[in-house]
């Protein structure tokens, strides 16, 4: 696929910047809460709940939604005086089905390449080429409305790389798929990323399938930042030991709370807050005394989901991060429009 002006994945210069950035709705509701943010080239996880601003953003980004006030560019284009080249620059996957049933995906998917400004002879070619390349060749001249879900998600995806974008917005690409296809479809947009050197932004709740592909992670809660980094910093190595033994996990529990420590259940380890060299043998010192068979000890690495969990729910998690989870919906925001 050729250049239509993106940035690639080997530029330095971020694809998406925003700043102070804000949209609010009638009511008082504020969907983006002067946000201030920098998208890196690659892979970048949009994250936060259901009603936290991320489909509000990506809107604002295409032009689609006027921000209320800040600024914001894509591809280094402010997104109110070239919206439109903006629009012809980016591939975009909504969230929800939009698809017509009526019609084939070679047709459905020439007719958006032929929209991006493509010569009808270059919308067909192309559009067999991305439906190829999403897996639905064989399948290309089958009416829309006989797809399955997991299929539906993939015409998406071939409509949005049609007109050979420099960047692609996913708007939570896993909707409505099983765990299956939710891998597949990962693992998809992995490969268009490496194979097409094309920066993309996926936006998700499911901050599980955010870690297994992306480069970057933006979190945002409430419309406002809550972290920008690198996805090798958000999984550093943290302050807490993990331990797990084969049985007896109740017993040690007890004798760590008796010797001053604090464990936590997770799963079938228990984690403990380093505190110095102390800590590790005060471990292995309270295995070592009641015999357990030891199957784990080490020190654990942070995982995104901490920065939506408060204190009480694991050692070392961020003092910064709101006490809602993630994947629940938020009451307001962007749900009160029908945006999330």
């Amino acid at each position: 696929m050729g250049d239509r002006g993106g940035a690639r994945r080997g530029s330095a210069a971020p694809v998406i910047q925003t700043q102070a950035l804000t949209k609010r709705y009638p009511r008082g509701v504020i969907a983006l809460d002067d946000l201030t943010v920098a998208f890196a080239p690659g892979i970048s996880g949009l994250v936060g709940a259901n009603g936290a601003g991320k489909s509000t953003l990506i809107k604002i980004l295409l032009g689609l939604l006027p921000p209320t006030s800040g600024r914001a560019s894509v591809l280094g284009r402010d997104i109110t005086a070239d919206a439109e080249r903006i629009r012809m620059a980016t591939g975009y996957m909504p969230e929800h089905d939009c698809l017509p049933s009526d019609v084939t995906a070679t047709e459905f998917v020439t007719h958006l390449g032929r929209m991006s400004g493509l010569p009808p002879t270059a919308a067909k070619e192309r559009a067999a080429e991305s439906l190829r390349h999403v897996g639905l060749y064989e399948e290309r001249y089958r009416l829309i409305g006989t797809y399955s879900t997991g299929m539906k998600q993939r015409v998406k995806l071939a409509q949005a790389l049609v007109g050979d974008p420099g960047l692609l917005l996913l708007d939570e690409p896993t909707t409505g798929l099983d765990p299956a296809g939710r891998v597949s479809m990962l693992d998809l947009i992995s490969r268009v990323g490496a194979e097409f050197g094309i920066s993309i932004v996926v936006s998700s709740h499911l901050l599980g399938e955010i870690e297994q592909i992306c480069d970057h992670l933006v979190a945002i809660d409430g419309g406002r930042l809550l972290r920008s980094d690198t996805m090798t910093t958000f999984t550093q190595v943290s302050q807490v030991l993990a331990v797990e033994v084969d049985e007896g996990m109740p017993d040690l529990a007890a004798e760590l709370g008796h010797r001053g420590l604090v464990p936590k259940q997770s799963g079938r380890a228990l984690l403990v807050r380093i505190d110095g060299d102390a800590t590790y043998d005060t471990v292995r010192d309270v295995v070592a005394d009641l015999a357990l068979p030891l199957n784990r000890l080490e020190q654990q690495r942070a995982r995104v989901e901490e920065l939506f969990r408060d204190d009480e729910e694991a050692p070392g998690a961020s003092a910064q991060a709101p006490s809602a989870s993630v994947q629940a919906p938020r009451a307001g925001g962007e749900e009160a429009h029908g945006d999330h």
